[in-house]
């Protein structure tokens, strides 16, 4: 179907209202009411205290450790064990000793983790050091097919792969179907590390949530170091009192808000904001930063549904021109039911402005511009969805990139970071660059591969998503299309891995911030829409991360 130009839709049809119905709150006032969930000031300075004097052992860990293996896999299990904050630059000396080491005697094990963690960290390693593992075939040497600690290690290497690195990708299909056939002959703890990274590669997890669960696994191999096991339960229980803290200062002002009440179209999601920013920053010394975000994206959700759930095409259009405007003399402007909303979205704006310091307080109208485009970006779709145009892919992603919230939202993150945070950081990051947009693509076609069926039998106008774009573009089916959807989310990847390898263009912790949103992305829809279906899943990995605590 031709696109029909707007002017051509007539004044009913633009007063057509949406209608969807999304379940409930599922934690409702949980983290405002139960007093139990932080820990008691004497037991919290008890941990912290203990903490010091473990972190301590650690440091003598790193200076006692001449072997370049045992460095690795004390690197390794710190940082999946979500440690890695305290030991910056034990962790930077020891990598700059591993990088220099010559690796050629290396095993599969060694070889792909140390790969593996120096592009982590930036370091420019050649996948040919690969090449040693296959044979005159051309294929992975036939004595790899029982090794399953060298395989997983492969695995996980291959998924930090950029483009023309055709070895690696060779790896990853190598390495999956071996390591489910090994799956029922490993060891308990071996297997669950399998069973874990098979669901999801180890660089594609939310840091906290892979904390919460490897600490519980690491107790498990017998390999462990009880010392460092300690350490991980202590400061998880205390990042998880500091959570607890935030969130319930956040349900607070999110309760005050009173938009999930006055708009009882939307999804009342504030624990699952406050969740989904976690996985962008998870260290306590960007406590601020959450804070910000987490207001942030949640008037976003709110504002994506009125334009995707409820708003007329008119209104929808009123809408843009007032958050284009920005300014609250134009409310009146607006339908009586958006009115609240409005001035709620431009005053909270306002206030986080006035919480930064004043060499910081520029850093909301970059903020405030990405909600313009997103709003702009919302209206574009809405006119689709009333046209029943599907645009090309193309055409799709200039617009639903925007729409998707990745771009807004580490923008978003960037705020409340402290000094690392320039002004130039900012320039950058409005000039929509190469990591920014893979990012986006990444978020954009995952929400849409899990999500497109529900959008499209909740409401008969909803515009089409990328899946649909692709099916009429190239003349295909379903199930091909979202197969070649996800080869584009692999290509995307690869852009970002490569963007964030040294040197960046900015510091590498501010690409790390949209790799991260990226990764939340891969979590929140590698089954489903968690965040607008809360299910059993979600649920539980909310539990995990701000309820259930470790007895240590």
């Amino acid at each position: 179907m031709e696109k029909q130009p707007l002017t051509f839709i007539g004044d009913e049809e633009a007063k057509v209202r949406k209608s969807s119905k999304f379940h409930p709150s599922i934690w409702g006032d949980y983290f405002i009411r139960s007093s139990s969930l932080s820990h008691a000031e004497e037991s919290t300075q008890s941990m912290k205290k203990r903490v010091e004097e473990l972190k301590v052992q650690v440091k003598s860990m790193f200076k006692d450790t001449s072997d370049i293996l045992q460095l690795m896999n004390l690197i390794d299990s710190i940082q999946m064990l979500g440690l890695d904050y305290h030991f910056e630059n034990e962790i930077d000396k020891a990598l700059r000793l591993i990088y220099e080491f010559d690796d050629n005697y290396y095993g599969l094990y060694e070889t792909s983790l140390r790969f593996r963690l120096l592009r982590q960290h930036g370091y420019h390693v050649s996948a040919d050091i690969f090449n040693k593992f296959k044979g005159d075939n051309g294929s992975f040497i036939s004595s790899l097919n029982g090794d399953a600690k060298g395989l997983l290690s492969l695995y996980n290497a291959s998924y930090l792969g950029t483009h023309g690195e055709i070895i690696l990708d060779e790896a990853k299909s190598y390495t999956k179907p071996q390591l489910v056939s090994l799956l029922t002959e490993l060891e308990q703890s071996l297997a669950a590390q399998v069973s874990l990274f098979l669901e999801l590669p180890l660089c594609r997890r939310m840091k906290i949530l892979l904390a919460r669960k490897y600490i519980l696994i690491y107790q498990e191999d017998a390999m462990r170091n009880n010392v460092i096991l300690e350490l991980a339960k202590l400061n998880f229980n205390l990042l998880q009192s500091l959570y607890q803290e935030e969130l319930k200062t956040i349900s607070i002002w999110w309760n005050d808000l009173g938009l999930a009440k006055s708009l009882s179209f939307t999804r009342d999601r504030i624990v699952e904001c406050y969740y989904w920013i976690l996985t962008i920053y998870f260290e306590p010394h960007h406590s601020r930063a959450r804070v910000i975000c987490s207001k942030v994206i949640s008037l976003i959700s709110i504002t994506d549904d009125i334009y995707d759930n409820y708003s007329t095409l008119e209104e929808s259009r009123q809408l843009t021109e007032a958050i284009k405007r920005w300014n609250p003399q134009v409310v009146d402007c607006l339908p009586e039911y958006l009115r609240d909303y409005y001035l709620k979205l431009l005053k909270t704006c306002e206030e986080i402005e006035e919480e930064l310091e004043l060499n910081e307080k520029y850093r909301m109208q970059y903020v405030q511009d990405e909600i313009k485009a997103i709003a702009i970006a919302y209206l574009q779709e809405a006119e689709w969805g009333i046209e029943r145009h599907v645009p090309s892919l193309d055409e799709h992603l200039h617009t639903s990139l925007i729409s998707s919230g990745c771009a807004v939202v580490p923008c978003a993150s960037y705020v409340g970071m402290g000094e690392v945070a320039t002004k130039e950081v900012f320039d950058w990051y409005s000039s929509f660059p190469k990591a920014v947009e893979a990012g986006c693509v990444i978020g954009r076609i995952l929400n849409d591969i899990e999500s497109h069926e529900r959008e499209r039998e909740q409401a008969g106008d909803h515009f089409a998503s990328t899946v649909e774009s692709y099916m009429k573009e190239y003349n295909t089916n379903e199930k091909v299309a979202c197969k070649k959807l996800q080869e584009i989310v692999e290509k995307a990847w690869k852009d970002l891995n490569k963007e964030s390898l040294n040197p960046t263009k900015v510091p590498r912790l501010m690409i790390e911030r949209i790799v991260n949103f990226a990764r939340s992305m891969e979590e929140i829809y590698n089954c489903n829409d968690m965040y607008t279906n809360p299910n059993n899943k979600m649920k539980d990995n909310i539990s995990l991360v701000l309820v259930e605590s470790f007895l240590v």
